[in-house]
């Protein structure tokens, strides 16, 4: 069985940054979905995950209520390893290109007074919810990319090496 594309990106050498996962095409056009990493995995501790889930509030809410690109997004949701999201849109854009929504995105964090939708009527689990660590991991990230805002590397995603073997047989190695 084929890895599927997210385990093919060496996590050992991925950086917090903006990375294409991938696009497809489907019908009416290319979808691509964003890798938004916060932390370096394996390296440093995951996202708490009740700061995470308000996160995943409070971003979720800001970007599909962003006039200028509401119609595009699709999806943003944590990664199950809790060191970032995951942005699909519509279209095709370089992480570049998204760069400035996305800082918009965890600045407005700062300004929250309450995580959307956290009420029984509305979330799964709305009492796992933590307001001030999901500010704080947002002023973090805010802090980062305007630290690195220049830097190439927080937009390549970092790729292992496929090795493949006379038989066919496919195998990773970073």
């Amino acid at each position: 069985m084929d890895l599927i594309q997210s385990f093919s990106v060496d996590h050992t050498l991925i950086v917090p940054g903006i990375f294409v996962s991938r696009a497809d095409e489907v019908s009416g056009g290319t979808v691509t979905t964003y890798d938004i990493r916060l932390k370096r995995p394996n390296v440093e501790p995951a996202i708490d995950v009740a700061a995470m889930h308000s996160l995943e509030h409070l971003i979720a809410t800001y970007l599909r209520n962003d006039p200028d690109w509401k119609d595009e997004v699709i999806y943003w949701g944590p990664m199950g390893c809790l060191t970032g999201f995951y942005l699909i849109l519509k279209g095709s854009r370089l992480p570049r290109e998204i760069f400035d929504l996305l800082l918009r995105a965890f600045k407005s964090v700062d300004d929250a007074h309450t995580v959307p939708g956290a009420a029984p009527v509305n979330c799964g689990n709305y009492l796992m919810h933590n307001l001030g660590m999901a500010k704080w991991y947002a002023a973090e990230f805010v802090s980062y990319l305007e630290l690195n805002r220049g830097n190439m590397e927080i937009f390549e995603y970092p790729k292992t090496e496929r090795l493949i073997t006379d038989e066919g047989q496919s195998f990773y190695d970073s």
